[in-house]
């Protein structure tokens, strides 16, 4: 991934010229690379579901719950991994980091029925979303 984007880097810089490339590659590839590690995890919630109900991310990942309803929510963790949020109004957020591998559980503590999981793998397994 890292190799990828400093090809990505380098190519937008080929293509201003050479001249310009000597100037914006030192710029652009370490702040690619510098990128290519982090992993982020957002979940929306509207019309009282998840989105994605079921989010894989790597150890270290911030996951932020937004809300896009016109209603409160707030986030829980079924097996108080995290403290929970405050209640969320219209466009609030809520952030947390899993550090660890493992399966979290989470709903909305205003609405039981919204159920969500958060599968954290280790950094060197896939982080894809399902």
């Amino acid at each position: 991934m890292c190799i990828g984007n400093e090809l990505r880097g380098l190519a937008i810089a080929a293509a201003l010229g050479a001249a310009s490339a000597a100037g914006i590659a030192p710029v652009v590839v370490p702040a690619l690379a510098q990128n290519a590690g982090a992993v982020s995890g957002d979940v929306s919630i509207d019309n009282f579901t998840f989105n994605p109900p079921n989010l894989r991310v790597k150890a270290g990942t911030k996951v932020t719950w937004t809300n896009k309803d016109d209603i409160p929510h707030g986030i829980a963790s079924s097996a108080n991994t995290f403290a929970r949020s405050q209640a969320l109004d219209t466009n609030d957020s809520f952030s947390f980091t899993f550090d660890k591998p493992g399966t979290y559980q989470y709903f909305c503590y205003l609405h039981p029925q919204m159920v969500g999981t958060i599968v954290v793998e280790s950094t060197t397994g896939s982080a894809a979303t399902k």
